[in-house]
């Protein structure tokens, strides 16, 4: 192989240029010629190079001039066709388009009867122009003169004896018997009688014999010998009776090629095929009416698998896409466009498909966006990225603010498909743009199906926008009066559940999930339940992870040389368990011994249960259960048992609450711990006492509070300002409260408490509240003796 292929550039280097560079040499059995695969130098096209070796091939050179010229000079589909023929002392080359010889498909035979049919009807309208239009003989027809094109179309070659009987020197009557294997292919009177005798007999005569011998080798897929002329072995029934009289041993009664032809061509002839009509027909395409080429759709649908691929490749392919481009042949030509483009590499796809679906993209028809929309999972893969970002979306993005809703939600659909071809600035970009448009849309599908392609394309987004966009949307899909947008929103938190942090599942998701739970639909109750368990799973999982408590631990100090006793552990999970367990946990700070103080400066008499009051401008900060907690945590020195008037107590109480409402938005509705108060004169009046400091050496003072307790059975009833009787109306009430709302933790204010203070510490008759409830009931409420 190298040694030819050095011959034949030595030769080339003597001669005049060849514009082609040789490739693999091709086999090829009986003929003068040899073959090569080749291709053009100025554009890198395939073709194919016939080389005849003057040197050594002297003898046949007419044989192989002849063929040159007569190639060169018919013209006609059917005939292989000629791009440049060079001529030298040593060598013949003729490049031709690229061809492969018959013979290889027809001995593997993985040809269907259809094609062969199909191939044999081109060979016999060729053999018909030649012998009826030019008025020659071939004399060379068998399987090796016959080629396949790069579109699968069968070529007559071969021309090395054609000959027109108008010249009375044809190279056919001196040389016929020169061409190869001459013998086995020559008709019973040529055999007897010599090339002579075709000029007594019809010009066609040669040519039907050669003929009736090619349709055998093509069905039996072998080259004829002596022994199966005549046999019809594999031959199609319907062509038993043609093919006999094509072997006629009498010439003047032999059939001729066209007249086989017309034969096969008539109704319900062997030729009469579909392969055949679509073939003739898919040049006119695009003159052909709506229902006439609709039937040519339906037809070509159903030969699909009959047509060999490089046929559809290479002739049907270009007519249909001038069809749908300018012919009107609309999304049904399309379809079959996109059946054949699957066949196709993805080299071919990107120079017959991608410029025109480009093209197509930015046509306004609706019916062709629809269409391409739909056929966007069959394309996308062949497609490069580049062209898609660049080239295909932008034209794309008109079809989510397209009037027609189709067109909108064919356009959200196709977003999972093209994905994956986007660059991520036009994913997080304009992409969402867009859909934050369709989310809002008059058609609940629209505004469903975008819900949906978010949950899809959510891995695709950056980490910042999911954090950004996806909850917003899939929060306020679930407020969406169409159900199965509704539903379609629980559906992609559920599946998103790991995109999202911590915080933002309890913060965020888990409060807007829990109006779900009560649901008009059962649908969206039943998704409600199934999403909320994901996520609420996972805030436990996290939550276990987390430390027991965000304060420093420290170890808890002695005091008066012995530790402070610590409460009882708390075991309670009930919901006030840990207001008692914090009350045993004060009681366990007081140290020392009990004694009683001395009256106040002013010398008034006191109750030992009521503190002085405050002499300073400002009253020091009411000690809160938390902060008793961490002294008796931290283990402060000897801390002061403190007791607060009720009207303080309550008065905090309201200030927690207005810190709440605050927070999760007033409900109109009274607090439980409001307290009727008669009137602001009164609120001045009530006093914030001194602390009183006991020590009862480390022992809660619990015979004191029986004492209490019992006392408080027959306690006056309250005093007639404090009544509910009280003048101070509703309004005057929301007024006061609406004076301790604005700031967490500001109480009854600085000033309003510095009043208070100043009013205390002018009084000198202290009030004792009795908070007993009217109607006790006959148990005994440890609550009552709290004043």
């Amino acid at each position: 192989m190298d040694f030819l292929k050095s011959a034949v550039a030595s030769a080339i280097s003597k001669g005049p240029p060849f514009p082609y560079t040789f490739g693999d040499r091709v086999t090829l059995d009986q003929s003068i010629w040899t073959l090569y695969n080749g291709t053009r130098k100025e554009d890198g096209s395939h073709c194919s190079i016939f080389t005849f070796d003057i040197t050594t091939g002297r003898s046949r050179l007419p044989l192989a001039r002849n063929a040159v010229r007569k190639m060169r000079t018919l013209r006609h589909p059917g005939v292989l066709k000629v791009l440049d023929t060079i001529e030298s002392d040593t060598y013949i080359y003729i490049a031709t388009e690229r061809a492969t010889p018959l013979d290889w498909s027809a001995r593997r035979k993985n040809l269907s009867t259809e094609t062969l049919k199909w191939g044999l009807n081109t060979v016999a309208g060729t053999l018909s122009f030649i012998n009826d239009e030019a008025f020659s003989v071939h004399g060379n027809v068998r399987l090796t003169s016959v080629y396949t094109s790069q579109s699968g179309e069968w070529r007559l070659g071969g021309f090395d004896i054609l000959s027109s009987m108008k010249e009375d020197d044809a190279i056919i009557f001196s040389m016929g018997s020169v061409t190869p294997d001459s013998g086995k292919y020559v008709p019973p009177e040529v055999a007897k009688s010599g090339w002579d005798t075709i000029k007594r007999h019809p010009l066609s005569a040669v040519d039907s014999y050669g003929f009736a011998l090619l349709a055998f080798e093509v069905f039996n897929g072998c080259l004829i010998n002596s022994d199966a002329v005549g046999q019809t072995k594999n031959i199609p029934p319907a062509m038993h009776q043609s093919y006999r009289r094509l072997l006629n041993q009498n010439p003047k009664a032999r059939l001729s090629v066209s007249h086989f032809r017309e034969q096969g061509r008539r109704n319900g002839g062997f030729f009469d095929t579909p392969l055949i009509k679509l073939s003739e027909g898919i040049e006119s395409l695009g003159l052909k009416s709506d229902g006439e080429r609709e039937e040519f759709l339906i037809e070509l649908d159903d030969v699909a698998n009959g047509f060999p691929e490089e046929y559809f490749s290479a002739k049907v392919l270009p007519e249909l896409l001038k069809s749908v481009e300018f012919g009107g042949g609309g999304p049904k030509v399309f379809a079959s466009v996109m059946k054949i483009g699957a066949r196709l590499s993805d080299e071919e796809y990107n120079s017959k498909l991608t410029p025109v679906i480009v093209r197509l993209f930015a046509n306004p028809d609706r019916a062709i966006r629809v269409c391409l929309l739909d056929h966007l999972p069959d394309m996308i893969e062949h497609l490069p990225q580049k062209i898609v970002n660049d080239k295909i979306f932008p034209q794309m993005v008109t079809g989510f603010a397209d009037v027609a809703p189709v067109v909108r939600e064919q356009t959200v659909k196709a977003v999972l498909t093209i994905i994956s071809k986007l660059s991520d600035r036009t994913v997080n970009g304009e992409l969402l743009k867009h859909l934050a448009k369709t989310s809002n849309d008059e058609q609940p599908g629209i505004r469903t199906n975008t819900t949906i392609c978010l949950g899809k394309i959510a891995r695709s987004l950056g980490i910042n926008t999911r954090q950004k966009v996806l909850i917003a949307a899939f929060c306020r899909s679930l407020r969406d009066p169409f159900v199965h947008a509704r539903n379609a929103a629980l559906l992609a938190l559920a599946a998103t559940s790991d995109l999202f942090t911590e915080d933002d599942c309890a913060n965020r998701v888990l409060p807007a999930l829990c109006p779900s739970l009560m649901d008009k639909e059962k649908l969206v109750r039943e998704q409600a339940s199934k999403t909320f368990d994901i996520y609420l799973l996972r805030i436990r999982k996290h939550a276990s992870t987390l430390p027991d408590s965000a304060l420093p631990p420290s170890a808890p100090t002695a005091v008066n040389g012995a530790m402070p006793r610590i409460g009882t552990p708390q075991t309670d999970t009930g919901w006030a368990g840990w207001a008692i367990s914090s009350f045993t946990n004060k009681m366990a700070t007081a140290s020392g011994d009990m004694q009683a103080k001395p009256p106040d400066a002013k010398g008034e008499a006191r109750a030992s249960s009521v503190p002085a009051p405050s002499n300073t401008a400002k009253p020091a900060a009411a000690s809160t259960v938390s902060q008793l907690h961490r002294q008796a945590v931290t283990g402060a020195p000897a801390p002061v048992l403190t007791r607060t008037t009720t009207d303080q107590f309550f008065s905090d109480a309201q200030d927690e609450e207005d810190e709440i409402d605050l927070a999760w938005g007033d409900t109109g509705d009274d607090s439980f711990f409001d307290a009727p108060l008669q009137s602001e004169a009164a609120i001045e009046t009530q006093s914030l006492v001194a602390v009183s400091e006991f020590n009862d050496g480390g022992e809660p003072d619990f015979e004191g509070w029986l004492k209490a307790q019992a006392e408080a059975k027959t306690k006056p009833p309250l005093p007639k300002g404090l009544s509910k009787s009280s003048g101070l109306t509703n309004g005057r009430q929301n007024a006061i409260r609406s004076t301790t709302t604005g700031h967490v933790g500001s109480g009854l204010g600085a000033k309003k408490l510095a009043k208070t203070t100043n009013a205390a510490s002018k009084t000198t008759v202290p009030k004792v509240i009795d908070t007993k409830p009217k109607e006790p009931s006959g148990d005994d409420d440890w609550g009552d003796a709290w004043d």
